[in-house]
């Protein structure tokens, strides 16, 4: 019984596996994401698929960064109106 439950587990860990080919697929549909990144070198998939991890992850952090400038722009923009300051203009502001 327990030679089924092990060829079972491995069965099962090996369809769950992902291929090279599915994350060199992965890692090219990533960098198509990232603003100004040179095409993956086929040479050294290695090195260009960190090349990517790492520019997704520095990207990432820059998108947050942002993220959290914008909202504290807003914050204070909100702050600052009048209850009868229209949201547009506020908006308007903001975006400027």
């Amino acid at each position: 019984m327990s030679s089924r439950r092990s060829r079972s587990s491995r069965q099962a860990a090996s369809s769950s596996r992902i291929t090279e080919q599915q994350v060199r697929e992965l890692v090219s549909k990533l960098q198509t994401l990232l603003p100004g990144q040179p095409p993956l070198n086929n040479d050294n998939d290695t090195a260009s698929t960190s090349r990517v991890l790492r520019e997704a992850c520095n990207y990432i952090r820059s998108l947050h960064k942002e993220v959290d400038n914008l909202s504290e722009r807003l914050s204070e923009l909100l702050q600052n109106t009048d209850n009868d300051t229209d949201l547009e203009a506020v908006l308007r502001r903001m975006l400027m």
